[in-house]
């Protein structure tokens, strides 16, 4: 049986380590971490994960923030918003809640967001700090499945990573992260040819390309780490849908030395790492260390 790689356990243990940073803070420097949220719309499952964002922050010490606009906001006003929390000293970090409105160009809105107090790395300074290896807010995902990786090995130093996916969101900064971990690191997707191959010679094998159960277990490396971020709805036999990830997990289960689930594997560690990255951005901010 492989290790079951918890991320609701894990995630909880992020938490409490960011409540402790916080406390601290507000002792030794009088620094109160706070993060704004931007929502436009009422997707629901946008309007969920903003609300335990909101929980989770204040449930660490932290202020925070929602800023609500209906979906017929305007470029502009949105814009305004985010021009406004730049300049607002008490706010350290600001998320602003994708998708947004097809009217609205995302990426002008995300490029507006202040480099440092942009929490979820997608900004192009935060990228390139990423690559060259300087402090930097770094992507939320990508993060939370390099600890988790990291509690199956604790040093990843020599690993053959495999990344299957290309994403500015995942692929794309998780290989950076692995590198930085000292990994050779490979970046595959769904149009690598021998795919199957590459995949198999991966001692740690991060999937996010976004297919329901692409990986198969005959793909994996006898004890390698599998870490699955793909959440894909598909139906189920009960005429419902359920959540899989992009590997088969029961095929892969049987392989794999240690495996996420798909629920509760990656999934809960986003939230954990977005409040590590607004205490972070605090203190960059303020000069701290």
């Amino acid at each position: 049986m492989p290790q079951i790689i918890d991320g609701k356990a894990i995630a909880a243990e992020v938490r409490e380590g960011v409540a402790k940073d916080v406390a601290a803070l507000i002792a030794s420097h009088g620094l109160k971490p706070g993060l704004a949220v931007v929502l436009v719309g009422e997707d629901p499952a946008s309007k969920v994960y903003v609300k335990n964002k909101g929980e989770q922050t204040v449930a660490a010490g932290m202020n925070s923030w929602e800023h609500k606009l209906p979906a017929t906001a305007t470029e502009a006003e949105i814009l305004a918003i985010v021009q406004k929390l730049n300049n607002d000293p008490a706010v350290h970090g600001i998320l602003v809640q994708l998708p947004l409105p097809k009217h609205v160009n995302a990426e002008r809105v995300l490029n507006t967001i202040d480099p440092n107090k942009d929490v979820d790395g997608f900004h192009p300074v935060n990228v390139g700090r990423l690559w060259i290896g300087e402090r930097t807010l770094v992507p939320c995902t990508p993060t939370g499945s390099v600890i988790l990786a990291k509690k199956a090995a604790p040093s990843l130093a020599g690993m053959n990573a495999v990344v299957v996916g290309r994403s500015n969101i995942v692929g794309k900064p998780v290989a950076a992260l692995l590198l930085k971990e000292n990994c050779t690191v490979t970046i595959a997707h769904s149009r690598t040819r021998n795919l199957h191959d590459v995949v198999k010679g991966a001692d740690l094998l991060i999937a996010a390309v976004g297919i329901p159960e692409m990986v198969r277990g005959d793909w994996v490396k006898p004890g390698a780490i599998v870490i699955d971020v793909g959440i894909n709805r598909v139906p189920s036999a009960n005429g419902k849908t359920k959540l899989v990830g992009d590997c088969n997990y029961d095929e892969c289960a049987k392989v794999a030395g240690a495996i996420t689930p798909v629920p509760g594997g990656v999934g809960p560690m986003t939230i954990a790492c977005l409040l590590q990255n607004t205490v972070e951005a605090a203190k960059m901010q303020k000069g701290i260390k």
